[in-house]
């Protein structure tokens, strides 16, 4: 299936990496779900750029199952068709200062519980919601976004990396179950992205060294992430799933 002829879903789309995949999707025509969970001024203007005909903003905790169910109903509704992509970005409740992290001796459970929260069971709860749509059409694409520091954990963020850990093997496990019916399910992993909300408590000088260490001199932004996100919806990636690909211009190798 073109771009141009689904319907995506992009959570946690009012702001930074979310809001560049709503648009990515928006300029090729596609239809979009610009999910939020408290901030609707900033989605209904990820909406305005692409456009009231062919953007959505609906409000749900992705966390909450009635409320992701009530939105895919709202979007086959508005869309006159169900939702064929989803890309599951939601980020709760964190934010990258390295300096700030709890480490192994003041960490608690609750803050790995929370990022298992909004990484597996949001996405857990998703795909749930549009599986029997996907599998009626014989089509569906999940993105799932995750982290190069699962990879490379320089800098200690336990709760967050383990629950995108987690969030791969989820991955790979609905890979093998929902490719009979049509549906690939991958990962994009970025680096640390130059900048967003989640990322502006980043020392300056954390994104010089990622610069000078990484073989593209550049550090990631949300437009290079949104550009492989796109490529896992398309159809030339229709041969591929259960991968996860890293987008942080060569600093971690697999």
């Amino acid at each position: 299936m073109d771009l141009k002829e689904q319907v995506v879903l992009v959570t946690g789309a009012s702001r930074g990496l979310g809001a560049a995949i709503a648009k990515a999707f928006g300029e090729t025509g596609a239809k979009v779900v610009v999910n939020y969970f408290m901030n609707k001024e900033k989605a209904e203007e990820v909406v305005e750029q692409i456009g009231n005909e062919r953007a959505l903003a609906i409000q749900a905790d992705v966390r909450n199952l009635e409320e992701v169910n009530a939105l895919f109903v709202k979007a086959r509704n508005y869309f006159k068709k169900p939702i064929t992509t989803i890309v599951n970005n939601a980020l709760i409740d964190f934010t990258f200062n390295g300096e700030l992290r709890n480490k192994l001796d003041s960490i608690k459970w609750n803050e790995f519980q929370t990022q298992f929260e909004g990484s597996v069971k949001a996405a857990f709860h998703t795909l749930q919601a549009g599986r029997a749509d996907m599998v009626n059409q014989n089509f569906g694409r999940i993105i799932n976004i995750g982290t190069n520091l699962v990879q490379n954990p320089v800098v200690p963020y336990h709760d967050y990396n383990t629950g995108k850990a987690a969030l791969l093997g989820f991955t790979r496990s609905m890979a093998k179950e929902l490719g009979t019916n049509g549906i690939t399910v991958n990962m994009v992993s970025g680096g640390l992205l130059n900048k967003t909300d989640a990322s502006a408590e980043t020392p300056d000088a954390v994104f010089k060294l990622i610069k000078e260490e990484t073989p593209l001199q550049k550090a990631t932004t949300p437009e290079d992430v949104a550009d492989v996100v796109l490529f896992f919806a398309s159809p030339l990636s229709r041969a591929v799933t259960g991968q996860n690909l890293v987008v942080d211009g060569g600093l971690v190798m697999n």
